[in-house]
């Protein structure tokens, strides 16, 4: 990145399993911009298939973005993912800022299927 690019720093929280919390976060530098949802999307499958901690996140199919929470917002009391709202983040070619993602917001990134298992019976296993 050019050293004069205005970037941010965000966290995508990759979930892996909902019952059992497993869950690891991915600190980014991004220009929010210029990064589309898509890219991120890369980005982040990218990383994960890159950095060693994440080697046993490497079966899921990640196809979900949803925003967790913005900087010194509301903080929902699941702590997997926020299930009050279900902000997909659909539009792949929008930028980053169009969707409302500002420095630090958290973002939570997993399979759409596995979601919607979980939220119809939002139990754990801890």
């Amino acid at each position: 990145m050019n050293s004069t690019e205005t970037t941010n720093l965000i966290t995508v929280r990759v979930i892996k399993n909902f019952e059992y919390r497993t869950i690891k976060n991915l600190v980014l530098r991004v220009n929010l911009e210029k990064m589309t949802v898509g890219d991120l999307m890369e980005l982040c499958k990218k990383e994960i298939n890159e950095r060693s901690m994440f080697k046993a996140f490497r079966t899921v199919d990640y196809d979900t973005l949803k925003i967790y929470t913005h900087a010194f917002g509301h903080k929902t009391q699941n702590l997997a993912i926020n299930l009050e709202t279900i902000d997909f983040l659909e539009d792949k070619d929008l930028t980053l800022a169009q969707v409302g993602i500002k420095n630090e917001t958290e973002l939570s990134m997993f399979n759409r299927n596995a979601f919607l298992e979980y939220k119809a019976n939002p139990s754990t296993k801890w």
